[in-house]
């Protein structure tokens, strides 16, 4: 009898740990004061879903505008979402992969690759016929491009983009138009890191910042011409490009040397100091390129950055940054630094400012983006934005793996769901793949 009368106890402790466990009260979805009926992306590359340095099609399907709208579904986006497919994993033929490389010493480590395959010519063909796509996401474009007629027709180069003669309606429309002709009710626009990362990506020597009146106008131009359709919608910042995994893997003092015999020899030859170039055995500064040193070359300070481009076999195998300088194209100066930060600042401004006019609401991608540099735990993974192991960033170091998109996804809808007072579900960010390692 006391075993029965124990276990009737125990059964009914049960029954009140059941009856007493928090429940989570999850809204349902809802609009708000948005329209998600008609979606449409407007961007560049980030847009697009470009990752691992190239656009495939596997990579735009996990693009964040695609994530965007399968959540916007459950708040009442209707039809097909329309992106311009490659036909391929191979796209144009850059994109790269993770392979055990040998080394000149012979021995094998992990390290960065082309992809291979063949390369289709018809991925380089119009695939218009199908459209009208949603996503509007163009590599390489700038601010100023979205709304260049012509932009791709190859007559008009060197504004034209072969991405964009994929999908334009034809070869006097734009990329703007083709979003306007779509009668949408939701945009959202994530447009101007080129304006400012192409002069970075060439090492402030190929390229220059658009200037902030060109910057201004173009997006105004985009944020009225959407709101004159009366579509809403949300527009994203810029973040400091300077913190990526391109100009912040490779260090400046990497130039390792390993025996004294080596170091007297360089220290004599730049003078035994005279040059204000100094070596010892360990790891030591690079030798670059500038006009304004003695001998049009100096050693590079902690405070400038390395290209991740910067060919790793010249520097073994040619004397690169001992040697003979790193030309200048490798490398960000303190100067150009500056001038990028500028650039951001200002841009970021214009923004805010197009923004709280038009009644729009900013996804805040430079602070996002600050803290993905520092280090967060986001459902329970952990992320920074170290080359490979942070878990954002693909293999060009530039753009997002599909990971880094899903969290991108996740802050426009923060700001969407804030401003609009919508309750758009979060994209849940493990079902979306990292890199892929051998």
């Amino acid at each position: 009898m006391k075993q029965i009368k124990y276990l009737t106890m125990i059964f009914a402790l049960a029954l009140i740990a059941f009856a007493c466990k928090p429940t989570i009260d999850v809204p349902a979805p809802t609009a708000g004061t948005a329209d998600f009926t008609t979606y449409v992306a407007l961007g560049n590359s980030l847009t697009s879903g470009y990752t691992d340095g190239e656009l495939f099609a596997s990579g735009q399907k996990n693009s964040y505008p695609s994530m965007l709208a399968k959540q916007f579904t459950f708040a009442g986006r209707k039809g097909e979402f329309k992106q311009p497919l490659m036909l391929d994993e191979v796209g144009f033929g850059s994109r790269r992969k993770l392979a055990l490389v040998t080394g000149t010493d012979g021995t094998a480590s992990l390290g960065v690759v082309g992809y291979g395959g063949t390369v289709n010519p018809q991925n380089f063909t119009t695939t218009a016929t199908v459209g009208p796509f949603n996503n509007l996401g163009v590599p390489g474009a700038k601010s100023y491009h979205l709304a260049f007629k012509g932009y791709g027709n190859p007559a008009n180069a060197p504004n034209y983009n072969p991405y964009y003669t994929r999908f334009a309606t034809s070869t006097t429309s734009s990329v703007l138009e083709d979003a306007l002709a779509q009668n949408p009710t939701f945009y959202t626009l994530w447009i101007g890191n080129n304006d400012v990362l192409g002069y970075a990506l060439a090492g402030g020597s190929s390229d220059v910042i658009t200037p902030l009146p060109t910057f201004t106008a173009s997006i105004t131009a985009i944020v009225q011409a959407l709101k004159a359709k009366g579509a809403k919608g949300v527009i994203g910042n810029i973040p400091d490009v300077t913190s990526i995994p391109f100009f912040n893997t490779v260090p400046y003092n990497a130039l390792a040397i390993t025996d004294a015999a080596s170091v007297a020899a360089l220290n004599k030859a730049y003078g035994n100091g005279a040059l204000g170039i100094s070596f010892k055995v360990g790891a030591n500064a690079f030798v670059i390129k500038d006009p304004a040193a003695p001998m049009g070359m100096r050693q590079i300070k902690s405070t400038e950055l390395v290209l991740l481009t910067l060919p790793t076999d010249s520097v073994k195998l040619k004397g690169w940054g001992s040697q003979k300088p790193i030309p200048a194209n490798y490398i960000l100066d303190e100067t150009e630094i500056a001038n990028i930060k500028k650039a951001v600042v200002d841009f970021n401004q214009a923004i805010s400012t197009i923004a709280s006019a038009n009644g729009i609401p900013v996804v805040d991608m430079n602070t996002n983006f600050k803290q993905v540099q520092s280090g967060i735990i986001y459902n329970g993974m952990k992320f920074n934005a170290a080359f490979i192991s942070g878990g954002v960033f693909s293999l060009d170091g530039v753009h997002m793996n599909a990971r880094g998109y899903a969290l991108v996804a996740n802050y426009f809808i923060d700001a969407i769901n804030s401003y609009y007072k919508s309750t758009v579900p979060k994209v849940e960010v493990s079902s979306y793949p990292g890199i892929i390692f051998p």
